[in-house]
């Protein structure tokens, strides 16, 4: 990866990609000058960009006009408004700060200003949708004036190749030079509209749903009601206090060791943990599901991509300090981030992964009874469904996620239901939202246990990735076979969705399965995952 500095100043930083070959280069049209008056052929030199940035770029001579070719890894084909490719800017305090370009259709959010000031406030969104329309309309405007000074200057170019006496040779160069110094200042405002545009840009969230119900989280609607809730004969604990007991948790030792929010798991627990990931993995491999095994941490560019606010003031992320990392708050961000800058096969489609990973949140703010013990945690793990696909499939892999999520829990024998979240419950984004909550006798109220979100485009359009549907030419003939065609290149859909989130599991099975002697029943699916254990029971006092 080329990492380049902003206009102004910073050195070049990063690996050149030495494997690079002279058959991957592309035509520079978007460097006007060069800054660097000494040429090697074939050499790495830094290049004054359209957009006022430098860059790295690699310069053949081997054209009689010496072309400029400049790297797929800093310049990338512009299809279906594709995004300018991703650089890093060095800030003062050594940190990167990424200034990746999503690839937003300004023309439609300005034709649909009102639509999507509206869908921005039923999300209880901060994105200022008039600020995006008027910056955009200004950018519109520079770009207009930036091509007429291009023009103007290939024509004193075109002029200076003629015969020319001295006098008018002369006029014609100052006429260049300034030209060329007012088109450089352009530039360098296009490059700053253009970032500002961008940032806010990117906090629109994404289109809803029209079935979505508008407001907050009491408007969520009800799809289901799976199982009846258990009865007891004896006074409920909750997990806590079960845990506690059956010495399955130390929360007090891992406060000292970690903070608060922090938790080890004890013997049984420990099985659990392990059996809960296992089972769903299989359960998800069965079903076609890839099983992945991802990172835990990412950059910070990539989280944004995602559309996590990893520098907002509430935000529920873990950045890495003096780097521009951030610890994964879920396995949809580095699933997603693995095709990123890719264009899939549309033979391949759909993909469908299941992926283990230990997610890292800083629940800010969380406290209370409500979100005492394993219910609300700065770490834990979890089994995630992702799926990428074409445009027109997603709704209908929606509803196989959250299929699959009520045959898990059923098969558990819990007693939960199912919700069409509401537009201020959807995070920025989400097409749709499903939620599951299970009952939790001991906590004595449903508690949410896993999601599902449809994201359409919204991650793909900032991710980069791309399929070339294979467009069926229809053939008369009834002998040969149809002939395919590539068509126009377009951005997948992605959709993720929760197997197992194991913390809630264990809160769910410990108080749904719990037994007079304080004993807790294992799940019967879940028993050949726990080695022989199919009972927690009481540990006998010495």
């Amino acid at each position: 990866m080329v990492m380049a500095s902003s206009a102004g100043g910073g050195a070049l930083q990063g690996a050149i990609p030495t494997s690079t070959s002279f058959s991957q280069l592309l035509p520079c049209r978007s460097l006007p000058f060069c800054s660097s008056s000494v040429l090697s052929c074939r050499t790495w030199v830094p290049c004054r960009g359209w957009n006022g940035t430098t860059q790295l770029v690699k310069i053949s001579h081997n054209s009689p006009k010496r072309r400029l070719y400049i790297c797929r890894a800093v310049a990338s084909v512009d299809t279906q408004q594709g995004p300018t490719p991703a650089k890093e800017e060095i800030k003062g305090d050594g940190q990167s700060r990424s200034l990746w370009k999503a690839s937003i259709d300004f023309k439609w959010i300005r034709d649909n200003k009102e639509a999507v000031a509206l869908n921005a406030r039923n999300r209880k969104s901060v994105a200022n949708v008039e600020l995006v329309v008027e910056l955009y309309e200004q950018l519109c405007n520079l770009q207009t004036e930036v091509e007429s000074l291009r023009a103007e200057r290939n024509v004193v170019a075109n002029r200076m190749k003629q015969k020319l006496d001295p006098s008018e040779r002369e006029k014609l160069i100052a006429e260049g030079k300034h030209l060329k110094d007012n088109l450089v200042a352009l530039e360098e405002d296009l490059a700053q509209l253009t970032d500002k545009l961008q940032r806010e840009a990117q906090s629109i969230p994404n289109s809803t749903h029209p079935d979505v119900p508008i407001g907050g989280e009491d408007a969520a609607s009800l799809r289901k009601m799976v199982g009846t809730k258990c009865e007891f004969d004896f006074p409920v604990k909750d997990h806590v206090d079960l845990g506690q007991e059956l010495d399955l948790f130390d929360f007090d030792a891992a406060a000292e060791v970690s903070g608060t929010k922090f938790y080890y798991l004890k013997n049984e627990a420990v099985l659990l943990e392990i059996g809960l990931i296992n089972w769903a993995l299989s359960e998800l491999v069965k079903r076609g599901y890839t099983p992945l095994s991802t990172p835990d941490i990412v950059r910070s560019s990539v989280l944004e991509k995602c559309g996590f606010q990893p520098r907002a003031l509430n935000t529920q992320v873990y950045s890495i300090e003096g780097t521009d990392q951030c610890l994964a708050g879920t396995a949809e961000i580095p699933v997603g981030g693995m095709y990123m800058d890719q264009i899939i096969d549309d033979s391949l489609l759909p993909l469908k992964f299941v992926a283990f990973s230990h997610c890292f949140r800083t629940e800010a703010g969380a406290a209370g009874y409500a979100t005492r013990g394993l219910y609300r945690v700065h770490q834990f793990s979890k089994v995630e469904m992702f799926i990428i696909c074409r445009p027109e499939d997603s709704d209908s892999f929606h509803e196989e996620l959250i299929s699959i999520e009520e045959s898990l829990f059923s098969s558990l024998g819990l007693h939960f239901k199912t919700l069409d979240m509401p537009s201020e419950d959807l995070g920025a984004p989400a097409y749709r939202k499903y939620d599951v909550e299970a009952w939790m006798p001991g906590l004595g109220r449903y508690g949410e246990i896993s999601s599902s979100s449809n994201c359409t485009d919204y991650q793909s359009r900032r991710l980069n990735i791309r399929y070339r549907p294979a467009i069926e030419e229809s053939n008369p003939s009834t002998v040969v076979k149809p002939k395919k065609r590539k068509g126009q290149l377009k951005f997948v859909h992605t959709l993720n969705a929760t197997a197992c989130a194991v913390p809630r599991m264990i809160i769910s099975i410990l108080e749904n399965f719990q037994q007079e002697d304080g004993s807790i029943i294992i799940p019967e699916v879940l028993q050949p995952f726990m080695g022989g254990v199919k009972v927690i029971s009481p540990k006998s006092k010495q």
